[in-house]
């Protein structure tokens, strides 16, 4: 079955984990989904730290915003239209350094939640 969402019906809740982050889950585990996808939404100042998936792969659009990536052992400028793919286990982070939102969609393979 096809899954559809259209903008008004993309509802943002607080991330689990990361104060500051909002998530808008699409597909993911409950839907039998090998992959899982998601919108998020990092305040001004708000950093997701460094960290690491063992099994699942990071696939990083910028839809609007500024701040920077952890990739490669360094903070890298990342910005609307930039794309980020991050192996599994390869340390990366996201954080907005600007003074409007930041706002991300993400692909986890196979799916955290």
């Amino acid at each position: 079955m096809a899954n559809y969402f259209s903008e008004e019906a993309i509802v943002l809740e607080a991330h689990p984990k990361f104060k500051g982050v909002q998530i808008a889950k699409f597909v993911g585990k409950e839907q039998g989904s090998p992959i899982g996808s998601s919108i998020l939404k990092i305040d001004p100042g708000v950093e997701i730290p460094i960290h690491t998936h063992d099994e699942s792969i990071d696939s990083i659009y910028c839809i609007k915003g500024v701040g920077q990536v952890f990739r490669d052992g360094s903070w890298q400028p990342f910005s609307e239209g930039d794309y980020c793919f991050i192996p599994a286990a390869q340390e990366h982070g996201v954080r907005n350094t600007s003074d409007k939102p930041l706002r991300l969609f993400v692909v986890h393979c196979p799916p955290l939640f």
